[in-house]
């Protein structure tokens, strides 16, 4: 029986180094495959370092760009300010000058007792006088007058 022990044994351990050959064969295919798909993640890495850098590099120039863009659009805002404040200043005159120029017409209307078939008589004493108050007024609007 010693013998036939002692095969069995045998045998048993032969079964056991092929299972464990089988599964060391199986190991190193995985292994391989491991390596492959490290080397495939290395270069996905090193693309996604690139593209880092690039993304960083273009978003520097964004900031650039609207570091010029709001400087640019600060000083058109302010000239712009400016603008409507010389307009409104002009409007102002303008508005002036017309009441003036009414003025001046409503004086040298003819009157409205005159005779309707009548030449209109323009009263050059009262054309004369709303001028000068007009004119007194412009000076004194714009700080000319004494």
């Amino acid at each position: 029986m010693s013998h036939s022990l002692g095969i069995v044994i045998e045998s048993l351990v032969a079964v056991l180094l092929v299972l464990t050959i089988a599964y060391c064969m199986l190991l190193n295919k995985r292994l391989k495959r491991l390596k492959a798909d490290e080397h495939s993640l290395k270069a996905t890495i090193a693309e996604l370092i690139t593209a880092t850098e690039i993304a960083e590099r273009a978003i520097g120039g964004l900031k650039h760009t609207v570091r010029d863009v709001n400087e640019n659009l600060g000083s058109q805002l302010t000239a712009a300010t400016q603008m409507a404040g010389h307009l409104k200043n002009m409007l102002a005159e303008g508005d002036g000058v017309i009441r003036r120029l009414s003025k001046i017409a409503i004086a040298a209307r003819p009157s409205q007792e005159a005779e309707p078939a009548a030449p209109p008589k323009v009263s050059s004493a009262k054309a004369v006088a709303a001028a000068a108050e007009a004119f007194s007024e412009r000076r004194r609007a714009s700080g000319l007058a004494a």
